[in-house]
């Protein structure tokens, strides 16, 4: 069996210059392709108009164009969509676009699976299969574009993008960080850089890294304003705990007085959703420049956690602004189509020993 062919959309621009340039083209041929593939939706080279034949005869022996296949569209009765998609290996993962008045976010998955093992989320249920390539990650992005220019409810445009999806981003990293250089290209889909947001379960050396790499927005599932319980929640923890991701969350924002880390605290009744783990939380994120995105936790079977009353989750939240943090409540989208925060499934074909594998290494 051959192996599959190079895929032209696996290349950010400043990879795809180097690979023309090495066989024999100009640079900016690069440009002119990101633009006609991403900006324009052209994935055929015999469209690409400014290109001679002999190019596009060369582009064609280089590689082919291949994105995730389409399985099914839905829609929620709130306007939230959810595509499922097909990608190699027997697995399918979920994107979704949640559309607002001002704003239309995009969640792109990174993974098919997860090993983070976060107890309360319907991904982690599924194991871990592998990796996305670059290209089933910014293919989500093309894919969605495409739709949204189609829709007959049209002016729906992505405006934000959140590595918020199937899959721990920083666990691939090497991936992820060039589909999003192509997100914030100017050649591309040219968001700006506090457009995309990457969240973490708290992976704090590639934290590190992004700073030094790619700095987009940060979020942190925090989830547990302690130790003993983030173990039990977010299981990374006990390799990094709370302190070593908080110092490091105070690294990646610098001495940047309009940068901020969003922290995702989702809700779960009798678990952490007191008055006292609302004041705990006051007091470890003193001195961290900080926005909490309280989320309604959205039923997972068989996870044994039910979402905190309205009442609690307006009392953390008040407590919480009293003490000076912004603080919001996430209004729970897509629901009725399993799109909402931690409900993303897809279709993983997980294996045993790549799960062990991604897990370790996440000891210490």
């Amino acid at each position: 069996m051959e192996p599959p062919r190079r895929n032209l959309l696996d290349y950010d621009g400043a990879a795809l210059a180097a690979l023309l340039v090495a066989h024999g083209e100009r640079g900016y041929r690069a440009t002119q392709f990101i633009k006609w593939v991403h900006q324009q939706g052209v994935l055929e080279l015999a469209l690409m108009t400014n290109f001679g034949q002999a190019l596009r005869e060369k582009l064609a022996v280089l590689g082919e164009l291949r994105l995730p296949e389409i399985v099914s569209v839905h829609e929620s009765g709130d306007g939230t969509l959810k595509w499922l998609l097909r990608v190699d290996g027997g697995n399918a993962i979920e994107t979704v676009f949640i559309p607002e008045m001002d704003r239309g976010t995009l969640c792109v998955s990174s993974q098919a699976g997860c090993a983070m093992n976060c107890s309360f989320c319907a991904t982690a249920k599924q194991g871990f299969s592998r990796d996305l390539g670059v290209a089933e990650i910014i293919g989500q992005v093309w894919i969605a574009a495409r739709h949204l220019g189609q829709h007959p409810k049209t002016r729906r445009r992505i405006t934000n993008v959140v590595m918020m999806g199937m899959g721990e981003p920083l666990m691939n990293f090497d991936n992820v960080v060039p589909a999003m250089r192509l997100m914030l290209d100017d050649h591309a889909y040219n968001l700006g850089r506090k457009r995309v947001t990457l969240s973490t379960a708290g992976h704090v050396p590639h934290i590190d890294r992004l700073r030094e790499t790619l700095p987009v927005s940060l979020a942190v599932s925090l989830h547990a304003p302690d130790d003993e319980l983030r173990n039990e929640l977010v299981p990374i923890n006990r390799t990094w705990p709370i302190a070593e991701l908080l110092a490091a969350c105070k690294r990646y924002v610098g001495d940047n007085p309009h940068e901020h880390i969003t922290f995702e605290y989702v809700m779960l009744d009798g678990v952490n959703d007191t008055i006292a783990h609302a004041k705990e939380l006051v007091r470890i994120l003193r001195g961290v420049p900080a926005k909490m995105n309280l989320i309604p936790y959205n039923p997972v079977v068989g996870a044994g956690y039910r979402r905190s009353t309205p009442a609690a989750i307006d009392a953390f939240r008040r407590e919480l602004s009293k003490a000076g943090l912004l603080t919001i409540t996430r209004k729970t989208r897509g629901e009725d189509i399993d799109a909402a925060c931690g409900q993303l499934v897809g279709r993983v074909q997980a294996r045993s020993a790549r799960h062990r594998r991604a897990q370790e290494e996440l000891r210490p």
